[in-house]
């Protein structure tokens, strides 16, 4: 099946709300990382209870909510299932930049023109900084134990052994990018996974567009996320309502509160719905 072909949303159980087409202008968008943050994959499939009161309550109130994700959007689908939300997300960002919403019929679609420049952009830039991406493979095969990971989906993208190595590669990736100029190349990394990407098109960006076309300004905004891909929308300049659960990693924590943001007590689904009443309450 082809990333941009409409998809149908199926398997979703217990639906208590649905998608707020019914919102004309939204109050507040709310933009949620999924693993680690939404739901804890290492411990449950299912989202936590205290959660998904605090989102019904919030859309009774006007306002929206996204999944930014890192997944393809076949595999936030497939996650969104396994995790039995109950009704789904007004929107969501796939491969941490593409914008996808629900239609009447229950298909995925594109949302405006994002994903279509989006598209667009990628296959020029993986087409011009070939040479640059050819060394770093080369680099990466000679010098870790690393896999790297090439396919008409994923261009370009590297799944390490360790965090460990993971961050030995981001500083030899780092250098290269330095010293060879590559233009508008740069990565999202989440934990042992890396993918290359346009320097435009990221959680952040995406997160800050949607607003844009949903008319939701930055001040009634809130982001929150647990990992490395997540620091680009984790920004006062994205969102004026910044968190992360218990659970994250510890740069995530430190930009959070160097912004004034908020660091949940708790891990994933729980410290989301924590940080949700330190702001909506």
């Amino acid at each position: 099946m082809k990333i941009n072909e409409p998809l149908e949303i199926t398997g979703y159980h217990d639906s208590v709300f649905s998608p707020s087409m019914n919102i004309t202008k939204p109050k507040w968008l709310l933009c949620f990382d999924f693993d680690g943050t939404f739901i804890d994959p290492n411990h449950s499939t299912e989202v936590a209870p205290d959660l998904m009161n605090s989102l019904e309550e919030l859309r009774s109130r006007g306002a929206v909510f996204a999944i930014n994700t890192g997944r393809s959007l076949i595999e936030a689908m497939e996650g969104m299932n396994r995790c039995r939300l109950r009704g789904i997300p007004d929107y969501l960002i796939a491969w941490e930049r593409e914008i996808y919403q629900p239609n009447q019929f229950g298909r995925w679609i594109d949302y405006g023109n994002w994903n279509k420049r989006c598209r667009k952009d990628h296959l020029k830039l993986f087409k011009r900084n070939r040479k640059f991406l050819d060394r770093i493979k080369h680099l990466v095969e000679e010098q870790s134990k690393a896999k790297w990971v090439a396919s008409s989906d994923e261009p370009a993208a590297i799944i390490a052994t360790s965090d460990q190595e993971m961050d030995q590669l981001c500083d030899l990736i780092q250098k290269e990018i330095i010293d060879s100029s590559p233009k508008n190349i740069s990565y999202e990394r989440n934990s042992i996974y890396l993918r290359f990407a346009h320097s435009n098109y990221n959680k952040g960006t995406a997160a800050a567009s949607l607003g844009e076309m949903i008319g939701v300004p930055h001040t009634n905004t809130f982001v929150i996320g647990d990992n490395h891909n997540d620091l680009t929308m984790l920004d006062k300049k994205i969102a004026s309502m910044i968190a992360c659960p218990a659970n994250s990693v510890q740069s995530v924590k430190n930009k959070v509160q160097q912004q004034g943001g908020y660091i949940a007590s708790q891990n994933s689904g729980l410290g989301v719905a924590e940080a949700i009443r330190h702001f909506f309450n």
